[in-house]
């Protein structure tokens, strides 16, 4: 580590403690040429995961997009803030759990189609109508009269 005040190379630590919510460590090293102290961060490389998106594009997982995706799905629904944030959380942890560092956007929404299963019918249904991509009207039907089916209504 290079003091930023003299240029030195040989310094010594001080004292370390964790930072960043534990992700990190913090350290205060002293220059053993110039006597200055100065502090030093650590934290792990993050490696991102990367979405591979159906039109062959690779981009960073985006937590935000889950989160106003799931917004849009459940506008006007009795589903509370808190409960969409969960949801989103629970889809990005098991994004990021995955071994692959790179993801099919098929597993996230078909992750985010689970999640809409156990939450709220109406919100499954409209973010469903834009993930799957229905060719027509007769496709989307069989697909609520499925899903009427599997709830036992029909």
């Amino acid at each position: 580590m290079l003091c930023p005040y003299c240029k030195a190379d040989d310094d010594k630590v001080v004292d370390s403690r964790g930072s960043e919510g534990g992700s990190g460590i913090r350290r205060r090293r002293e220059c053993l040429k110039c006597g200055r102290r100065f502090t030093s961060y650590e934290r792990l490389e993050e490696i991102p995961v990367m979405v591979l998106k159906r039109n062959g594009s690779r981009e960073r997982f985006d937590l935000q997009k889950v989160l106003n995706s799931v917004k849009i799905a459940c506008r006007k629904r009795p589903v509370s803030q808190e409960q969409i944030q969960d949801l989103a959380t629970r889809v990005e942890i098991q994004a990021l759990s995955s071994e692959n560092r790179e993801i099919s956007s098929r597993i996230i929404g078909d992750s985010i189609i689970s999640e809409l299963e156990q939450l709220d019918a109406v919100a499954l249904v409209r973010f469903s109508s834009v993930y799957r991509e229905y060719s027509d009207v007769d496709q989307f039907v069989d697909y609520i009269r499925t899903l009427k089916k599997v709830k036992g209504q029909g």
